[in-house]
């Protein structure tokens, strides 16, 4: 892959953090806090033009 591929595809994913991270602190943030609570989370990318659809699970604990 080329440079370019791999810088776009990296800030991407970046944002996808950093944005997702975001949304899930302000809606823990307006349930009341996290304290001793636990979240199953499940994230979904898919790419118009390619047939990929990548699913990632997992468990987030206040």
């Amino acid at each position: 892959m080329s440079d370019d591929f791999n810088m776009s595809m990296r800030k991407f994913l970046k944002q996808v953090g950093v944005t997702s991270q975001q949304a899930i602190e302000e809606a823990v943030r307006d349930a009341g806090g996290p304290e001793g609570r636990t979240y199953e989370a499940r994230a979904v990318i898919t790419v118009d033009g390619l047939d990929v659809e990548h699913v990632v699970t997992g468990t987030i604990k206040g």
